[in-house]
């Protein structure tokens, strides 16, 4: 009778490496710290990326909508350097014309859509799906490691809770980083995905998100990389802060009321919850971070807004206030999904990596 080589088993391998991580980490607890600050990292990243991808035609769809009526501006002059901005071209030939004509008609984010399909094309929702994914790996993989990793260090010992100041806290430092970090690839989606609306001959038609990052360099020096910065790390605090702390903070609440069990329908209502809270309060940021990072700069001509306060004068003098909630509707169209998706995805991850 022959014998079977004796070749181990990938569940032994698995079993030994697993018990030899253990025996690891109980010798050094740094290691383990540190092993654990890389595995946050891993999920953020993976659950963020998915989130992305998955709600990018959304979010298309808000930016377009947040550039709507930019346009209509009451000097003349600024309308000259801006043409790359404008719907549609008008002509003008008194100072007091400029005041008469309405400004145009809002289009709904269904109506956006239907349009963006009919005139570009089912692809042209996905424009700048290339920089989403950058965005994601640099930007949101960075807040979300973070805000584990401090979560971790403030989270009480024993009663394994954390207050919601800190979780807020925690939320605008990470948030703040992760900004600074992806602003690159926030700028260049930003490009990619408006730039559809514009005149054939005045798109810039970038190929990805490297050509648009490097012609950006070549063309408007590495700074432009980081314009409307200031603007991104507002929001991304903001969102940040108000997305992951609220989504503890109600995940919480529900489990400690006993109203649902610590599953999917829990997971479901806190995350889209967190998407309502975070889109209000990021909203007006983000219309002024959209417009500052499409501007086009001419050169030898002054930009047509000098920061994100005299972007944020000129909206509201042209447009009214309520121009700051423009795609609103499609904001927490797509923050509710995107959040839903986001923490979803998060928690299965955690579970297929939890013996990690």
């Amino acid at each position: 009778m022959s014998q079977r080589p004796n070749v181990p088993h990938y569940s032994s391998i698995a079993f030994g490496l697993h018990s030899h991580l253990l025996v690891s980490s109980e010798m050094n607890p740094n290691s383990n710290c540190a092993a654990m600050g890389v595995k946050g990292f891993v999920e953020g990243g993976i659950a963020s990326i998915v989130a992305g991808c998955s709600t990018h035609p959304l979010d298309l769809i808000k930016v377009r909508m947040q550039l709507q009526g930019e346009s209509h501006v009451p000097n003349p002059a600024v309308q000259a350097l801006r043409p790359a901005l404008a719907f549609q071209t008008t002509t003008t030939t008194t100072s007091s014309a400029i005041h008469m004509p309405p400004p145009p008609a809002r289009v709904g984010p269904v109506a956006t859509g239907i349009k963006i399909f009919r005139t570009e094309g089912v692809a042209a929702l996905f424009s700048g799906v290339s920089a989403t994914v950058l965005r994601q790996t640099l930007y949101s993989t960075t807040r979300m490691g973070l805000y584990d990793i401090l979560k971790q260090k403030w989270t009480d010992k024993e009663t394994k809770t954390m207050p919601l100041s800190r979780k807020i806290t925690a939320g605008l430092i990470a948030g703040g980083i992760g900004a600074a970090v992806g602003n690159p690839a926030d700028v260049a989606m930003v490009r990619m995905q408006a730039d559809g609306r514009l005149p054939v001959s005045q798109r810039r038609n970038y190929t990805s998100v490297v050509d648009a990052i490097t012609r950006m360099t070549k063309q408007e020096g590495v700074t432009s990389l980081w314009r409307g910065s200031s603007l991104t790390v507002n929001r991304a605090m903001l969102v940040t802060a108000s997305q992951l702390a609220s989504y503890d903070q109600i995940k919480e609440m529900i489990l400690e009321n006993g109203l649902m069990k610590d599953g999917l329908g829990t997971h479901v209502a806190a995350s889209f919850s967190a998407g309502f809270v975070a889109a209000v309060a990021s909203n007006p940021v983000d219309v002024i971070k959209t417009r500052v990072m499409n501007m086009k700069v001419e050169a030898g001509q002054k930009p047509p807004y000098t920061g994100a306060l005299d972007c944020a004068i000129k909206t509201v003098k042209a447009e009214g206030p309520m121009a700051l909630y423009k795609g609103f509707i499609p904001t927490i169209s797509r923050q509710g999904p995107f959040t839903v998706v986001l923490f979803v995805t998060l928690e299965q991850v955690r579970k297929l990596l939890k013996d990690f």
